[in-house]
């Protein structure tokens, strides 16, 4: 394989011994980034005032050129969101309220462009390949140069981008790329950052190779106990011969082979399934070959499964029914917005499926690949969404490209090609558009069928006549209605709940925005997770739903605006810390033995003898509270349901006793003492550590209602790349490139992303904070 390595701050490529294959080359290290203006070109390095469309080459004195001087630009590392870390902006501004106050978009041109240069060299001996740079993601309206020459523009702050820089490179010698990033437009209702905030590659390949999106299509079918693994390829340039395919298994053991043209199908003996409880993945490796020699290979992870949709029964998973148990996700996470390193997307979709749920919609865009890679390996299915119903050039390519990368991905079980089109989507031109992306879809994927987003109840007219599998957006009332009308057309809730509760708050709070932690707020066009879930749980033909959201996500704050920065629909908070409805779901989406308590015991002095509303969530037969020792009374679980009691508030131990087939399963809520030291937890991968902290009291009971100060640190070859702390309603940095890292806990909790640089030595988190024992915990486990 190829070596990279920095000299002198540039990227150099040096040829290896499988030169002749392709080489995807991460492009993400050794970035400078510098802002720019959206609307004054004197503080946007010139930009639109000298004529750099003139001639070919000709940057016209700007931060375009190659000789340009960036030493006083900011290193940065990609995935980059560098709204994330602006201030925030109290304006009345419906869209700024929506995009979480964040100081970017068009009333802050200031901090609304933004430009990235990078200097990279390729070896002389590759001067005959082609060299094509991806962006996986730029949010939004890029513009890219290479040594002074443009490239290109994309408009979408979701879809990708290539090109193909072969002629304008330098071989041997130093090259500069430079993008120019516009975020002043929005493009959703939500949350979207700014910048470079996904991965970014230099492809090196023949000049006769595989297509570099949707270049080759592995799908399956079944063959009685065997499987049809079918292997389409696209080939780009002359000269090619044939193609040859090896299916290798987990073990990398080969179950199959074979040659030919462009199209090869393969059998694979006895395969085992991908499923939601065994994601077993293959890999398809796929050589191309001219002249007795490989000029080009693909490798395609795969999954071996089958999906039908049945009118009358719902969701089939390899012959098996599967009632979808989903949620629907934006793409930011606490501490670095947009900008995700990879194993947050596994940590993410981990604690989804903690809590039982099955299926993930990728609300309102194409996601980044590696969310995908994550669901293949863990075993979530995707309802894959586009960004926008538009059949138009543009977004007709982005619903194209997307298919074309993310339909070999056995996670995805079906498109979506819109949502809440509410302009069109009772109309003809919306029927005529929907069409448009249907057939658009079965060309392109005939494995997979599609559905749309509608929020319009028991309506028939428009995207509804003839979208394959119709989605209901809320207003379930009319579900039955439309049942009986439509009885052929299979039904799923492609949007459903939308409880709103903040993690740890018992009461409702409109100073500081606060709603409180049960499943017992919903906006009046939607319902809470109760009410959802029993209707889906009773009919076996509506396939289930994705509930309004996994996690808070900044923008679109509901109840409140300001000071609330961020939605309070999550089941999880931004962290990914469980609020009460988690366990809702989680007693009724798995079959764990589990019980739960809310709220917490802890109240002042003022509030004892006051009323408490206590909720008991478990999918045990029965419960029998216990105050102090004292029973409060038995009941019986209705199923899909919660229990209440009314609680008159008294200092000590709240227990619930609960009995599943002749299981006894107890939680406690305590009262706690004061915050007397500091507890880390923490989880690992690919370089990146999420640690969760909280705090005990000196009996080491953890303090849930603790709001505490601590500080952060890191030694060692990582750096901390973002805190959070779960509070809808915090201003406090999520982000400080200057050092000196903080974070009030919010109800006893708070959470820091660490990430390797690299560098060696042993790493060492500390956490501090007055009058409280600090805690240390080294890379890979112990305090």
């Amino acid at each position: 394989m190829k070596q990279l390595f920095f000299l002198m701050g540039m990227l150099v490529v040096s040829a290896g011994v499988l030169a002749q294959e392709r080489q995807r080359i991460s492009f993400d290290e050794g970035w400078k980034f510098h802002l720019g203006d959206a609307t004054d070109p004197h503080r946007d390095f010139n930009y639109t005032i000298g004529n750099i469309l003139a001639k070919t080459g000709d940057a016209a004195n700007t931060c375009i050129k190659m000789d340009f001087d960036d030493r006083d630009w900011t290193p940065v590392s990609l995935p980059h969101d560098w709204a994330v870390g602006l201030p925030f902006n109290h304006v009345h501004n419906g869209d700024v309220d929506a995009h979480g106050y964040h100081a970017v978009g068009a009333l802050f041109p200031e901090n609304s462009a933004g430009w990235y240069r990078k200097a990279f060299m390729v070896d002389r001996k590759d001067s005959g390949k082609r060299f094509v740079i991806q962006f996986d993601g730029i949010f939004r309206d890029s513009k890219v140069w290479v040594n002074n020459c443009y490239m290109g523009g994309h408009f979408s702050g979701y879809s990708g981008a290539a090109y193909d820089i072969t002629d304008f490179l330098r071989y041997g010698g130093k090259n500069v790329i430079v993008v120019r990033v516009d975020a002043s437009q929005y493009e959703g209702w939500f949350y979207e950052g700014a910048g470079i905030y996904r991965h970014t590659w230099l492809n090196e390949f023949d000049n006769t190779h595989f297509a570099l999106n949707g270049g080759v299509y592995v799908h399956t079918a079944s063959k009685g106990e065997d499987a049809e693994v079918t292997i389409e390829t696209n080939i780009e340039g002359s000269g090619a011969e044939t193609v040859s395919a090896s299916i290798l298994d987990r073990k990398g053991e080969m179950v199959a082979k074979g040659d030919g043209g462009a199209t090869i199908a393969l059998t694979v003996k006895k395969p085992v399934l991908w499923s939601l409880e065994n994601p077993y993945l293959y890999r398809a490796v796929v050589l191309l070959h001219s002249g007795g020699r490989v000029i080009d290979s693909q490798t395609v992870r795969f999954g071996i499964r089958t999906v039908t949709v049945d009118k009358d029964k719902g969701l089939f998973l390899n012959g098996v029914p599967v009632k979808i148990q989903g949620v629907c996700c934006h793409q930011d996470h606490a501490g670095v917005g947009s900008a995700l390193p990879d194993y947050l997307q596994y940590y993410r979709i981990g604690l989804l499926k903690e809590m039982g749920c099955n299926a993930y919609r990728t609300s309102h865009n194409a996601p980044t690949p590696e969310l995908l890679d994550a669901c293949d390996s863990l075993g979530m299915l995707v309802l894959d969404e586009t960004r926008l119903l538009n059949s138009g050039a543009e977004y007709g390519a982005d619903f194209e490209q997307q298919i074309l990368r993310d339909r070999n991905h056995p996670s995805v079980f079906m498109w979506s090609i819109g949502n809440e089109e509410w302009v069109i989507q009772y109309s003809v031109t919306g029927k005529l558009i929907a069409q448009h992306q249907i057939d658009r879809q079965r060309r392109l994927d005939p494995s997979r069928t599609c559905t749309y987003a509608a929020n319009v109840g028991n309506v028939w007219h428009g995207v509804n006549e003839v979208i394959p599998v119709r989605g209901f957006n809320y207003n379930l009332g009319g579900l039955d209605a439309y049942r009986k009308e439509h009885p052929d057309q299979p039904i799923m809730g492609t949007e459903v709940a939308s409880t709103v509760s903040t993690r740890g708050i018992y009461i409702k709070d409109t100073v500081n925005a606060y709603v409180p932690d049960y499943d017992s707020v919903a906006p009046p066009w939607a319902s809470t997770a109760e009410f959802w879930w029993r209707i889906a749980a009773e009919r076996p033909w509506f396939m289930g739903g994705f509930a309004w959201t996994g996690f808070d996500y900044r923008g679109e704050p509901t109840p409140f605006q300001w000071p609330d920065i961020n939605s309070h629909f999550g089941i999880m908070d931004m962290c990914g810390f469980p609020k009460t409805v988690y366990y809702y779901y989680q007693s009724w989406w798995t079959d764990k033995d589990m019980v739960h308590i809310a709220p917490n015991w802890n109240r002042t002095g003022k509030e004892e003898g006051k009323p408490v509303a206590v909720w008991v969530n478990t999918n045990a037969e029965n419960v029998e509270l216990f105050l102090n020792g004292k029973s409060l009374g038995k009941k019986e679980m209705p199923r899909n349901g919660h229990l209440e009691w009314m609680v008159p508030y008294t200092p000590g131990k709240l227990e619930a006793v609960a009995y599943k087939k002749g299981r006894k399963i107890t939680a406690v809520e305590e009262t706690t003492g004061e915050a007397y030291r500091i507890v880390v937890s923490s989880s690992s991968g690919g370089g990146v550590t999420v640690y969760n902290c909280a705090v005990v009291d000196k009996q080491g009971k953890e303090v849930p209602d603790a709001q505490n100060l601590l500080h952060f640190s890191v030694s060692g070859g990582a750096r901390i790349i973002g805190v959070g702390n779960g509070d809808p309603s915090s201003h406090e940095a999520d982000q400080y490139p200057e050092g000196g890292w903080q974070r009030h806990l919010f109800n006893g909790k708070c959470q820091v992303i660490v990430q390797s640089t690299g560098a060696a030595g042993p790493v060492v988190f500390t956490v501090t904070g007055e009058g409280l024992v600090a805690a240390q915990m080294k890379a890979g486990g112990g305090q």
